[in-house]
């Protein structure tokens, strides 16, 4: 029997699954599947969970939980407690891949690939939900992903058999694998190989869209499965493709850890193998690499307190933390939580009065009320009474000891009345004129709820001030007193 994959998803993540090697007769996934009864403790679902994913001996696994429970928690970037705590228990409750994971791009058992560049595709069927011109563009553009960073070449047949056969159906459609309905299972596709090697299957109960609003992306689920079409197995990359919990994104990228696994299979897209009609030049071999907290000199876009947790922002990720002692854990992509934003942020507050949450890019802005954006965003940053000549801030604050939110840029700052809705007049001022040794240029600033001190950072480096007497009292270094680098 083939290798089969099936990716599962519900509301915010897509659920990747599952890989089967040649002795397994049936998936397994921890998800209700029908005729399943799913665990009802959590004790039962961690030892179940361990089970599948980690290799935990079947009658042994509680003697070694601790041990087991800290591999996955590094798998996924979280405390490494050994303890079944509320962040272990959340993450093995969300929906997820049903196969082993695994550390950064993979293969299949025997490493099965294409012993060709010439792949052809055939798309059998199409769903009702979008038109099949949107269904053919949507498929080509997810083999383009892989295309553009190796030698393959996707061919599309209009009858006969092809090497990737592309169906949409309705619970058993003829494999043996049936779907479920709307929602948990979405999709599976074969490893390549002879006969249904690299097949792909759509359930055509679920709402197929472009990725925007409700349902789900038929791009993004197609270039994962085609990765495994390809020979892929799944990634602790959360920024990559075939990360076993995958997050819509709006402006994706293929990440550089999708992009060494395909090159490993097939090889890098040299000047002698490009496509007719494109232009000259070197082929596009970087993608973008996930940042490591303590590897590198972050200069993080933004930083702030949210419903009491501190964020770290740094391109399309985030970090957090419970508090300015303990390691954050991430990175998680940004739009796992906040999906419209941009990839890249200048600033962001809370505005706690509200319980907003209120980020900058560029010259525009968005209001969230927890996960969702308010209606109407983005806005022209104009329009909170900034001039129409900033092209964008710096940093940003709501500070506790008046009530009020003060915006950088460069070396001014604006102060805006939450309350009134508009900005303070006399404003903007000179941040060397009334804020004594914070530096111009900021990158972020923001105030530890109850502790009557702010911080200013910039660079690798921070000012914590007193807000009592408005004096800078410390000058610190980032990676050690809030990475715990």
């Amino acid at each position: 029997m083939k290798t089969l994959h099936i990716l599962q998803l519900c509301a915010f993540y897509y659920q990747l699954f599952v890989q089967f090697d040649e002795s397994t007769a049936a998936p397994s996934p921890i998800i209700k599947f029908p005729g399943d009864n799913s665990p009802k403790t959590d004790k039962e679902m961690v030892t179940q969970y361990l089970l599948k994913y980690y290799g935990c001996p079947k009658d042994t696994c509680l003697m070694v939980l601790k041990d087991t429970l800290k591999k996955m928690q590094k798998f996924f970037h979280i405390p490494e407690t050994g303890e079944m705590d509320q962040k272990t228990i959340e993450t093995m409750k969300k929906p997820r891949c049903g196969n082993p994971d695994v550390s950064n791009y993979q293969f299949f058992p025997r490493k099965p690939k294409w012993e060709k560049n010439d792949i052809t595709y055939r798309i059998l069927g199409y769903t009702t939900d979008l038109d099949s011109e949107t269904v053919d563009d949507a498929f080509a553009r997810a083999f383009q992903v892989w295309s553009d960073f190796t030698p393959l070449k996707f061919t599309r047949l209009m009858d006969g058999e092809a090497d990737i056969m592309i169906n949409f159906g309705r619970w058993e459609h003829g494999d043996g694998y049936p779907f479920d309905g709307k929602d948990g299972l979405l999709a599976h596709a074969f490893a390549p190989g002879s006969g249904v090697g690299g097949d792909s299957h759509f359930d055509d109960d679920e709402l197929w869209t472009l990725g925007e609003g409700q349902g789900y992306s038929l791009f993004l689920v197609a270039a994962h499965e085609f990765g495994h079409a390809l020979g892929l197995e799944h990634s602790d990359d959360p920024g990559a493709l075939m990360a076993p919990i995958y997050t819509y994104v709006k402006n994706f990228r293929l990440s550089q850890d999708d992009v060494n696994g395909i090159q490993e299979l097939y090889g890098e897209l040299t000047n002698c193998c490009k496509r007719s009609g494109t232009k000259p030049g070197p082929s596009p071999t970087l993608g973008p690499v996930t940042p490591e907290l303590c590897r590198s000199d972050i200069v993080f876009d933004g930083i702030s307190q949210i419903r009491g947790e501190i964020f770290f922002f740094k391109d399309r990720f985030i970090w957090r933390s419970v508090n300015r002692r303990s390691t954050p854990s991430g990175p998680l992509l940004t739009a796992t939580f906040w999906p419209e934003l941009p990839d890249k942020i200048d600033a962001v507050y809370e505005d706690p009065q509200d319980e907003k949450t209120i980020f900058f890019a560029g010259d525009e802005y968005w209001v969230y009320s927890t996960s969702t954006l308010e209606g109407g965003y983005p806005k022209k940053i104009t329009s909170l009474g900034l001039p129409s000549d900033l092209k964008r801030v710096d940093a940003a604050f709501n500070w506790s000891k008046n009530k009020k939110t003060y915006i950088f840029a460069g070396d001014k700052f604006w102060r805006y009345n939450q309350v009134k809705q508009k900005m303070d007049t006399g404003f903007p001022k000179l941040i060397a004129d009334s804020w004594n040794g914070v530096h111009d240029n900021l990158d972020a600033v923001f105030d530890l709820s109850g502790n009557g001190y702010s911080y200013f950072f910039k660079d690798q480096y921070y000012h914590e001030m007193e807000d009592k007497i408005l004096k800078i009292v410390k000058i610190g270094n980032i990676k050690t007193d809030w990475l715990g680098c």
